[in-house]
């Protein structure tokens, strides 16, 4: 008889061997880093002022170490998209190199802001950033998430009192696989993944931000998900 492992502990062995890049610092990206780090993955944050950011953490914070934008997207496994979505284009075109062969997680969203600051129109009517960033980087797996929540919830999605919805595009089923099993690192259950199809189905999230801006000026920057009810 044999003796199967659990796919979860497999899961877990598997992806220590992955080593995660994130690109942008804010609080996007530094909240990923620090779930990400927990979880046990060895997490690089790359920022334009490395040194900076290494002089601003305090306190223990295990496996995040600090580098330019560049080394980060040379010396990780998987990449992940936090930078500003209007300006992501152009940045991570000119990492092309750096990014060849590997999974690059979009979470951003490309909008052009409206007079208060937040959220206006998008950038990409008609496409959307990850079919741009798919399109630039062929030799490059970009799968799009976690881009329909305010960014607390993207690593805290039990907090939220209804369950959400963390949905998925990419042309690779091997990749999206992969970004599944860190989903779960971040606390996603894997019923409350959808697995909309490839890459041009981000479309459809990246539009879902124009309701978010309206929402945010009713109720304030509460934590919430743009989710499916089933």
């Amino acid at each position: 008889m044999t003796h199967h492992r659990p796919t979860t502990l497999y899961r877990k062995e598997h992806h220590h061997m992955s080593s995660i890049g994130i690109l942008g610092a804010g609080r996007v990206g530094t909240n990923l880093a620090g779930k990400l780090a927990a979880a046990g993955h060895h997490v690089t944050l790359g920022t334009r002022s490395p040194e900076e950011h290494a002089a601003l953490t305090t306190g223990p914070a295990p496996r995040i170490t600090f580098a330019d934008q560049r080394t980060t997207a040379r010396t990780t496994d998987i990449v992940i998209n936090a930078t500003p979505g209007d300006s992501s284009l152009d940045r991570l075109t000119g990492l092309r190199a750096e990014l060849a062969g590997k999974i690059l997680i979009d979470v951003s969203n490309a909008t052009r802001d409206a007079p208060d600051g937040l959220p206006g129109d998008l950038c990409y009517p008609g496409s959307s950033l990850a079919e741009k960033l798919q399109a630039a980087l062929p030799d490059t797996h970009v799968v799009k998430t976690l881009n329909t929540m305010l960014f607390m919830v993207m690593t805290a999605p039990e907090t939220l009192a209804t369950p959400p919805t963390a949905y998925l595009s990419g042309d690779d089923e091997t990749a999206k696989k992969t970004v599944t099993g860190l989903l779960g690192d971040l606390g996603w259950q894997p019923e409350r993944i959808e697995d909309l199809g490839d890459i041009s189905t981000a479309r459809a999230t990246e539009a879902m931000i124009l309701v978010v801006p309206h929402v945010l000026r009713r109720h304030g920057f509460r934590p919430f998900a743009v989710s499916l009810a089933r």
